[in-house]
């Protein structure tokens, strides 16, 4: 058979991070290991019935049989707007300031093929999510990486970047609530953010995936809630993790007019928008009862604090996370990031993340997904705490 020479865009892409974690975990449980997985960042529980029964109901009409207008159905970005004023008082326009996307992954590719030119520098956190590297690989554009680091509460220091980097910058990435360090954002954070932004013309895209989970009565802020902050970018925000929707793959970007503008121009070229039936449900989900969305959080709020006060008792200098289902664990004395994760499959029959994967400053940790029941999750802090590491 005839093989076709891939094209040097494709040869340029990065190793898919998370798809080597998931050969490594189905590896083990050929062996017939009886593996808690820890490594995941896919939420574990379903989707609030009610959202469901939108769903269900909304397929049942002929109109969502057809195309669905390109840039989204308005019954949609009305929405967004209603939730965005109820839970953060943020105005917004729903033609020139909502774009409805392919989940927010699509919508983070997207927009440095949007933005950046061949050459063009953004700048990244390390450690952050591996796949706002594919969208800048895409447009052949140069990363500048920001340390995150424990020190500055993972929140990347300005000063640290040159100026040369900052006058050449045109994109700028962040995520609050942090994958994978769980760590959150200051006021007084975002708002140092729109001074560098407005001072070297630098697009901020705030990635506020996980906007819902803060911990300890603290709600997470939204950049937009920052005055300036819709001057200077946008902010992506997925169903994903507030109603457990990952597989509707359905989310949404707010903010900028032009950076909007640009988003809906490139998806005008490749879909023909969401199904309408999702975004009808998706519609009903922002604006119906909250209550499974603190339920959820309560949820993550017990699992935390089983895992991290599990492994404090063992001696592991674990930290609480302050957002986000995740925890940043410090790998035990000896170890690299990869090889403790691998031990941790091989010896525990536990999986996480090594936190390398998410770049250079993430060496020397792990990530933990609070993604199973209380019942593992005490399961796996016990089988780690037989091999006597800390």
């Amino acid at each position: 058979m005839k093989s076709f020479e891939q094209s040097e865009m494709l040869a340029r892409l990065p190793e898919q991070f998370f798809a080597k974690l998931v050969k490594k975990v189905q590896h083990a449980k050929k062996k017939g290991y009886d593996i808690i997985n820890l490594g995941q960042g896919n939420p574990d529980l379903p989707t609030p019935e009610y959202i469901v029964h939108s769903l269900r109901s909304a397929a049942e009409n002929p109109l969502h049989h057809k195309y669905s207008p390109f840039r989204g159905v308005p019954e949609l970005k009305e929405a967004v707007c209603k939730f965005y004023k109820r839970d953060y008082d943020v105005d917004l326009d729903p033609e020139k300031e909502v774009a409805v996307l392919f989940g927010a992954k699509a919508g983070l590719v997207e927009l440095s093929q949007c933005l950046l030119n061949p050459g063009d520098t953004a700048l990244l956190p390390d450690p952050g999510y591996p796949d706002y590297m594919s969208g800048i690989v895409m447009a052949d554009a140069k990363p500048v990486f920001m340390p995150l680091v424990e020190k500055n509460n993972y929140l990347p220091d300005y000063n640290e970047i040159s100026q040369k980097d900052l006058k050449q910058a045109k994109l700028i990435f962040l995520n609050y609530p942090n994958n994978p360090t769980a760590a959150t954002a200051t006021k007084e954070f975002f708002e140092e953010t729109v001074e560098i932004g407005e001072k070297h013309n630098i697009c901020v895209v705030h990635d506020f995936a996980y906007g819902a989970i803060g911990f300890d009565n603290k709600k997470p802020i939204s950049f937009l809630q920052v005055p300036g902050a819709k001057e200077t970018g946008i902010e992506i925000y997925t169903m994903s993790k507030t109603y457990n929707m990952a597989g509707w793959r359905v989310a949404f970007a707010v903010g900028n007019p032009s950076v909007i503008e640009a988003l809906n121009l490139i998806q005008d070229h490749m879909y023909v928008s969401l199904f309408g039936a999702v975004q009808e449900a998706a519609a009903d989900a922002l604006l119906g009862s909250q209550e499974p969305v603190q339920e959820l959080l309560e949820i993550y709020e017990r699992r935390r604090n089983i895992f991290v006060e599990g492994m404090q008792k063992i001696g592991c200098d674990i930290k609480f996370p302050k957002g986000s289902f995740f925890a940043w664990m410090p790998v035990a004395e000896g170890y690299t990031s990869e090889e403790f994760a691998d031990m941790l499959i091989e010896k525990a029959h536990v999986a996480t993340a090594p936190g390398n994967g998410f770049g250079e400053h993430g060496e020397g940790y792990v990530r933990i997904g609070l993604l199973t029941t209380e019942e593992r999750i005490q399961e796996a802090v016990e089988r780690i705490g037989k091999l006597n590491l800390y």
